[in-house]
């Protein structure tokens, strides 16, 4: 009797510690996460104020002289601009009536190549100014949708303290002629000392050091701002706003929600564990006891397995039965445990080594690959740094006279690049068959793969060649800049702007320039584990190396100029592990009479 006294003494006792433990632990856990709901949140919202503005600011900085060619012309005649507001988030139409009206005035000519801004007439450049407002304040308005923003804009000093709208995705309507356009150019004030940011950021040329807060028509407002140089010149700020007005709202309902779970489950485990304390827990002590206590005197081995067969429970007192039993049969279970985890290793690396043959065989490695083709010389290899690899090339004939080239390289290594590179390759090919040119093939392919949940990219370059002329159509989204050889001279680097790698953002252009080859030209594409193959003492390989490379036998076929290449690469990095993907392609244009035996 003595006994069970202080067992119901000590069940009680643990179930007043237990309720107060419970009840602070409520407090303490709805307190800390209000506060951390609310951190998460602001630090959430100021990391999609920063990064949509620098994102942003990088797009208009890759437009450069073309932006201040807009920009001048819209001080100058943002009054006489006129943008109907149906097309807002569709500039092509304005794109359009652009390139033909400039392709009547001047044919045969390209603008930014053979015209600038400048030297076209005032309705041209007034068609090119509406078409370019329209294209910004469609970007603006995407990226507000992407990152769930309230208003994101343009704005220029005009004069400080005033300021002018120049990218205003919600601007007001007007009514000209009897037709609604946009008003563009809104004019304002910004009191330096409610926005203390804005004046900020201009005066200084650099990011705020916060931001503003105020109350507008979007609600409890957070707003920051990122200063645009282009050419040196500071040239205005590119703002975003955010609405955090229901924030706290929001989080109280989910505290509330976690604390009231929270007691329903205090209440319900202090009535499981009276029972299981009364039950089940201190039988199973006591019993435990007995049997360490009979093999103490008999020492008899077969104890062990009497032991686990008769614990039933899942907790610390079946840890202590275990530990017991363990020592006998120990050994036994650490060498069956050892086999196990040498079959399942040879398991993974069969499927590694299935995979890689999987990946081998979705690349062209047939060399030549179109024997009966004598007009061009192709070849291509792919080393990846891992058993299966993020880089890829592909070439295939879109018909009986074009020729694709493709050499990209997906974020990442390993299985899950492969997996995407397997995707991004097929998106691609599968978009030029149907007629489509390197532009359109990479928005199509970026549409499809930007929203991927692991965030990955793939940087490519693509070409289409027409092989009766040589005549070809290149586009280069991130990716590195290819060689080009003219007959009898030496392989030098084709240094253009690049567009954003594929996947990084939905419905983004990209762009793409002509070009032709002579007969005897040679082009060489890459990805960058070419000149970023690293030596023992961190030293990249370079572009330079590999020039000197291509020139050492240049004409020679392809498969020697890329050896020629991989063996510089090899003699370079010596000992030194192969961190990425090493990936090369080279064509030789013979033209249309085909290759001379010399």
């Amino acid at each position: 009797m003595h006994n069970n006294h202080k067992k119901v003494s000590l069940i009680t006792k643990f179930i007043v510690m237990f309720t107060v433990f419970g009840v602070i632990s409520t407090l303490v856990s709805g307190i800390f996460t209000f506060m951390t709901q609310t951190r998460i949140y602001h630090n959430e919202c100021e990391s999609n104020l920063k990064n949509i503005t620098d994102q942003l600011n990088s797009m208009i900085q890759d437009d450069g002289e073309d932006f201040i060619d807009v920009l001048d012309y819209f001080k100058e005649h943002r009054d006489e601009m006129h943008i109907k507001p149906e097309s807002a988030g569709d500039y092509q139409p304005e794109l359009l009536a652009f390139r033909k009206l400039f392709a009547q005035k001047y044919p045969n000519k390209t603008y930014g190549v053979d015209i600038t801004f400048s030297e076209m007439d005032d309705d041209l450049q007034k068609v090119y100014a509406e078409y370019k407002v329209d294209y910004w304040m469609t970007m603006f308005s995407q990226a507000s949708e992407s990152f769930n923003l309230a208003y994101t804009y343009f704005i220029y000093p005009d004069p400080e303290p005033d300021i002018t709208y120049f990218i205003d995705p919600l601007p007001e309507t007007k009514e000209v002629n009897g037709e609604e356009y946009y008003s563009l150019g809104f004019h304002g004030f910004e009191d330096p000392e409610k926005y203390k940011m804005v004046w900020e950021a201009w005066h200084t040329g650099k990011n705020p050091s916060g931001f503003d807060v105020f109350d507008n028509e979007f609600g409890y407002t957070y707003a920051y701002y990122s200063p645009v140089w282009i050419d040196s010149e500071e040239i205005g700020l590119v703002c975003a706003e955010i609405s955090v007005e229901r924030v706290h709202s929001t989080i109280i309902h989910d505290v509330l929600l976690l604390s009231t779970g929270m007691i329903v489950a205090i209440v319900i485990g202090i009535f499981i564990m009276v029972m299981l304390l009364r039950k089940i827990f201190l039988y199973r002590i006591l019993n435990l006891e007995k049997n360490i206590a009979l093999y103490s005197n008999s020492k008899d081995v077969s104890l062990a397995g009497a032991i686990q067969q008769q614990e039933q429970g899942d907790d610390e007192i079946r840890s202590l039965s275990d530990q017991f039993a363990s020592m006998i049969t120990e050994l036994k279970n650490y060498m069956d445990n050892l086999q196990q985890v040498t079959a399942e290793k040879e398991r993974i690396g069969a499927e590694l080594s299935v995979a890689t043959t999987i990946q081998e065989g979705m690349l062209p490695r047939i060399f030549p690959p179109y024997p009966d083709r004598k007009e061009f010389d192709l070849y291509a290899s792919m080393d990846p740094a891992k058993e299966v690899g993020g880089d890829f090339y592909d070439f295939f004939m879109v018909d009986e006279d074009h020729i694709a080239l493709v050499m990209a390289d997906v974020s990442g290594k390993g299985v899950p690049a492969a997996l995407f590179m397997v995707i991004a390759k097929t998106l691609i090919k599968n978009a030029a068959q149907m007629g489509k040119d390197p532009s359109e093939t990479l928005e199509y392919a970026n549409d499809q793969l930007a929203d991927n949940e692991g965030q990955m990219f793939v940087t490519v370059w693509m070409a289409i060649i027409e092989i009766s002329t040589g005549k070809g159509i290149a586009a280069n989204a991130g990716h590195e800049h290819p060689a080009l050889r003219h007959e009898n001279g030496k392989y030098e680097l084709v240094v253009y702007r690049h567009s954003p790698a594929v996947a990084t953002m939905e419905g983004i252009p990209f762009r793409q320039h002509e070009f032709e080859l002579q007969p005897g030209d040679s082009l060489f594409v890459y990805t960058d584990g070419v000149p970023e193959a690293t030596d023992a003492h961190d030293e990249l390989f370079g572009t330079d190396r590999m020039i000197e490379a291509l020139n050492q036998d240049p004409d020679a076929s392809q498969d020697v100029v890329l050896a020629n290449v991989r063996k510089a690469v090899d003699a370079f990095v010596k000992d030194a592990p192969q961190f990425d993907d090493l990936t090369m392609l080279g064509f030789k244009y013979y033209g249309v009479e085909g290759k001379h035996d010399s």
